[in-house]
């Protein structure tokens, strides 16, 4: 273990190397710029490979070139660039191929901004790509577990042969923190040879075109796959939720200044907690579910989006048992507690309630 004071994409930068990523391939494009930076400098120290493709499309095809050969890859990028990307990610679902993909969250719709936003929510768990396929979604609201979880997404990749998401944003990859980075893990060797009833540790690369009956049958394992990561996968925080009368719905940067403003809520008498999805995909649906609806009297949904995308999750969670509001900020404007604060005091002076 070691500590060191890093800026969080230099920090994903390096725990994906001492994760075993031996391959990027990626584009320049704010604000995740300093994942390729760092990369460029980083990988020939430990023999692996940089490349600054001459796009993004072209970038993501390097990643799946180099996944099909057994190497850890990482690919990074930021709204947009994810979009152009889309594709390629398809294909290594597709083609049951690990990756891990960094998506360092700017706003939009469109060129937007190039500050911190949270508006790609839906993209990353419902629609990353053609084909309904999904991915294992990860949203860090510190330095130290964009390193964790980023150390941990190869793993996930190639447990499930499947591409996995980090989904940062502009202000996780700009802010700095002191983080205790990992050990360097030595990946397993893959075999290419053989077939997964005689060979349990096979790594085969899946066709591009299948027939029909061959397709329905793969995606029939996939769903399988799905409810697997739903039944043992989804993680979640809760915060000051005990005695809670209100509950924020928050991730990432959203999430931690959450945490801010319900001190001082609760300083003010208000009993409000916080319930953060750590996995976007799958949703933490239970930890929303188990919500006592004669003790909660709203959730208030928290994002730097504008509408609110995971809304519609925690909604699906609580089945109508507890009213969901919503309160947001974007363009690139960084949430504050205080933005937070007034906006759960409007939302509770509504209903006539303190």
């Amino acid at each position: 273990m070691e500590m060191r004071f890093m800026k969080g994409n230099e920090a994903i930068a390096e725990a994906a190397v001492r994760a075993g990523c031996r391959f990027f391939a990626g584009y320049p494009i704010t604000p995740q710029n300093e994942i390729p930076e760092y990369m460029s400098r980083r990988l020939p120290e430990v023999d692996g490979t940089f490349v600054q493709g001459e796009s993004e499309v072209a970038s993501i095809n390097m990643i799946f070139g180099a996944a099909a050969t057994g190497t850890r890859a990482m690919t990074s990028s930021s709204s947009p660039g994810i979009s152009l990307k889309s594709e390629g990610i398809s294909y290594l679902a597709g083609a049951e191929l690990p990756a891990v993909i960094v998506n360092v969250m700017r706003g939009g719709p469109g060129l937007g901004q190039i500050t911190p936003a949270q508006t790609d929510y839906l993209q990353a768990t419902k629609a990353a790509g053609h084909g309904g396929f999904k991915m294992i979604v990860l949203a860090p609201s510190t330095i130290q577990e964009a390193v964790d979880l980023t150390y941990k997404a190869f793993d996930y990749a190639e447990r499930d042969k499947n591409p996995v998401m980090i989904a940062s944003d502009g202000c996780i990859g700009a802010m700095m923190e002191p983080v205790v980075l990992p050990e360097f893990k030595e990946p397993p060797a893959y075999n290419f040879a053989g077939r997964a009833k005689f060979n349990p540790n096979y790594k085969s690369v899946s066709s591009s075109e299948n027939f029909e009956a061959a397709q329905e049958v793969f995606n029939k394992k996939l769903a399988d796959m799905y409810e697997d990561w739903n039944k043992n996968d989804a993680l979640f925080e809760e915060y000051m939720t005990e005695d809670a009368e209100y509950i924020i719905a928050s991730y990432g940067i959203s999430a931690r200044v959450s945490k801010t403003a319900i001190k001082t809520l609760r300083k003010e008498g208000i009993k409000i907690g916080l319930v953060r999805p750590i996995t976007l995909s799958p949703f933490p649906y239970e930890a929303y579910a188990k919500l006592d609806s004669s003790k909660v009297k709203r959730i208030i949904d928290v994002e730097m989006a504008i509408p609110a995308q995971m809304i519609d999750d925690v909604k699906i969670a609580v089945e109508g048992r507890i009213p969901v509001s919503s309160y947001g900020r974007t363009g690139g404007n960084i949430i504050t507690d205080d933005n937070i604060i007034d906006g759960v005091m409007n939302i509770i002076g509504k209903e006539g309630g303190k």
